[in-house]
């Protein structure tokens, strides 16, 4: 019995000896195949590539993005490490030597790239698209003279490429030490492709079920917004998949109501009883939509059938028969004005139509971008040269193609600075006009110098069209108040320091108020002139800027220094920084009416149109008539807004109402909100699909 029960006993504890033997053994085997697995990972140089890549991002997104804190914060790293999983993988295929350098590599053009778009947001306040490189925007700036701007943006770019350049100097002293490079194993690649390409194909689906970022990453691309919300690298793929290979972007006409009527002109003058009439066109749009197999045709046929037209008014016609001069001012500002400095630029804006809320927001490709909205009445498709791609396309409601419609032969465009930079040889002359430039035409008035001298332009030019009693159309794009603002390189400032040597400011302000001083040299000689031929009261005059003077802005923590000290007081940059002038003048125009109404520069082509009586169709423009009744709205290009009712901040995605217009309830207001909201993106939509499908030759020429 005791024989029995020590048998049983013992084998007891040899099979619990032996449980525990497989059970270590099986342990050690686990260990030995996770650590197998985590260099199969190449957990190292994943770790080190991920690391690198989010350094890279964080510099940038604090450089260059006013909020840090957002949702970009999540989305960075993210696709920071699918990248960085995808670089690995390539090493699998390349010597233990071969994969340093590859790796080395891929760290320097990426922190080139980041490096690069710091130094250029530094000046533009926008970051530079495949588009500008491949279309010669390089070559635009040092043939346009810009030389200066660009050595010293590269300079005080230093900083960021030596920060950048930590992670690689790491990369190359440690990398074959400290950070696994490994010859190809299957599994190791498995083990990062797979994931990698799951983690962004997921984070991409996720991201285009939230409308709000849906809009950035498959809407109308824009590359600040993205930047804030996603991080560089993404953007950049972005902007490589929509622009550089012409992949089509996704548009959605969404449903939107129209706009409470609750103008904020005055009360007009005319009797109660008088009627007026839409500024339409007669357009079949019901023909068009019965038999449209096009589905960005139909979808826009749809939408302008539906789309309420501005009124006529009491303006409609005030300048019928007129001459008119349009003037794309360089940086200029409302702040630039002033009775002693520039008497002529004061004369006009005050005597003038005065539009007390005007904005002139800026678009991704600075001043040409500004320029399009100012002649077309369109926003800007991101990405892209709009105002070039615009060339080939049919613009019959650009003014020079208008003034063409009714005879008269007289129509030109000027540019003082290099005649092809932003290929404005091809958009120009197709918006009606006879273009000349610095190497067609001017440079037998203009002096070769940086940035060129507007009055010359003008002494030089008026000539072409004063020669007789015809009727003309002038368009100028200045160049006398690009950056920078100092007395060394920008030779208008240098030129007119006198006239600002004794003003208590700092030598940036002063040299930004002594460039504009050409401006209003200009003026001074083009109402001269126009008055020695007779027509100075049957010319109208619309001087507006492409874009506020970001030349102003510091490096450093102070950015908006100089604001501080123009306005008196720290700048809001969601709105305030964008308030603009927009001057439209002409000697004969007794009594010209102050406007309150909220408008931009998008609503100046129809406002012109309107007052020269022209025939249009007001729904086929995406600004309104700022002298009809039609509602308050200013468009920035992050989609923040100002109606009548108060101001909409995309960033912060709060609405603050005006005094006296508050909502009964948040459920009201916010109805209201989401509504111009997507009035906005159907507007960004439709703008983008006019310019892509060539929709005006669609639509007249058919």
């Amino acid at each position: 019995m005791t024989v029995a029960r020590d048998f049983v006993i013992l084998s007891l504890v040899r099979f619990f000896l032996r449980g525990v033997r497989r059970r270590i053994s099986c342990t050690n085997n686990k260990v030995t195949g996770l650590k197998k697995s985590l260099k199969n990972f190449k957990i190292g140089s994943t770790l080190f590539i991920s690391c690198a890549l989010i350094y890279f991002e964080v510099i940038t997104k604090l450089l260059t993005c006013d909020t840090f804190f957002n949702i970009g914060l999540v989305f960075m790293p993210i696709f920071s490490v699918a990248v960085a999983l995808l670089i690995v993988t390539a090493t699998d295929f390349m010597s233990v030597k071969a994969a340093k350098i590859f790796t080395g590599v891929c760290l320097c053009v990426i922190a080139f790239i980041h490096a690069a778009q710091i130094v250029y947001y530094s000046v533009f306040n926008k970051y530079l698209i495949f588009y500008s490189i491949t279309a010669g925007g390089v070559g635009n700036v040092l043939d346009g003279g810009a030389i200066q701007t660009t050595l010293k943006s590269i300079l005080g770019g230093v900083p960021a490429m030596l920060a950048f350049s930590i992670p690689i100097i790491l990369m190359f002293r440690f990398g074959g030490k400290k950070i696994l490079f490994s010859r190809i194993s299957w599994l190791g690649l498995l083990l990062r492709f797979v994931p990698a390409i799951v983690v962004y194909i997921s984070t991409v689906l996720i991201v285009g079920a939230v409308p709000e970022l849906s809009t950035i990453q498959s809407g109308t691309f824009d590359p600040n917004l993205s930047v804030g919300k996603f991080g560089l690298i993404r953007t950049e793929i972005l902007d490589l998949k929509y622009n550089l290979f012409g992949i089509d972007q996704k548009i959605e006409i969404l449903e939107e109501n129209p706009l409470d009527n609750t103008s904020s002109n005055e009360p007009s003058k005319e009797p109660p009883e008088v009627v007026y009439t839409p500024n339409v066109m007669n357009i079949d749009f019901n023909s068009l939509l019965a038999n449209e197999t096009d589905e960005t045709y139909k979808m826009l046929n749809e939408y302008f059938s539906t789309r309420e037209p501005t009124q006529k008014n009491e303006y409609t016609g005030m300048y019928k028969g007129y001459n008119l001069i349009s003037i794309t001012a360089e940086g200029f500002s409302p702040y630039c004005i002033d009775p002693d400095l520039t008497p002529t630029l004061y004369k006009m804006s005050t005597e003038g139509f005065k539009f007390n809320n005007f904005y002139t927001p800026v678009w991704g490709v600075s001043t040409s971008d500004g320029e399009y909205v100012h002649c077309t009445g369109l926003i800007p498709k991101s990405g892209v040269w709009s105002f070039y791609k615009s060339g080939s396309n049919y613009m019959p409601f650009c003014l020079g193609n208008m003034f063409r419609s009714i005879g008269v032969d007289k129509t030109f465009a000027y540019h003082n600075n290099s005649y092809t930079f932003y290929r404005r040889d091809i958009s120009h002359p197709n918006m009606g006009y006879i273009y000349k430039g610095y190497g067609s035409g001017v440079e037998e008035y203009v002096k070769k110098q940086w940035p060129q001298s507007d009055l010359e332009l003008i002494s030089g030019s008026v000539k072409d069209y004063l020669s007789d009693d015809k009727p003309f159309m002038a368009y100028y794009m200045t160049v006398s108040g690009h950056l920078e603002y100092n007395f060394i390189g920008n030779m208008m400032a240098y030129k007119n320091r006198d006239a600002v040597k004794d003003l208590d400011c700092s030598e940036t302000l002063k040299a930004y108020y002594a460039c504009n001083i050409e401006l209003d040299k200009a003026m001074e000689k083009l109402l001269l002139e126009l008055e020695k031929a007779g027509v100075l009261d049957k010319t109208v005059i619309s001087i507006t800027p492409d874009h506020y003077p970001y030349g102003l802005e510091q490096d450093g923590n102070d950015k908006y220094s100089v604001w501080r000290e123009m306005l008196g007081h720290d700048v809001e940059t969601e709105f305030e920084l964008y308030k603009s002038s927009f001057i439209l003048y002409c000697a004969g125009t007794k009594n010209a009416p102050t406007i309150d109404k909220y408008c931009a520069a998008i609503d100046i082509l129809p406002t012109v149109l309107n007052l020269f009586g022209f025939e249009y169709d007001s729904r086929l423009l995406m600004g309104n008539d700022i002298l009809s009744d039609t509602s308050d709205l200013v468009i920035m290009s992050n989609r923040s807004f100002i109606t009548d009712r108060g101001k909409y901040s995309a960033t912060e995605k709060t609405f603050t109402a005006f005094e006296g217009k508050e909502f009964a309830s948040e459920e009201e207001q916010n109805d209201y909100v989401q509504n111009v909201r997507k009035i906005i993106n159907n507007k960004f939509s439709v703008s983008t699909k006019i310019l892509e499908k060539d929709y005006y030759r669609y639509l007249f020429k058919k």
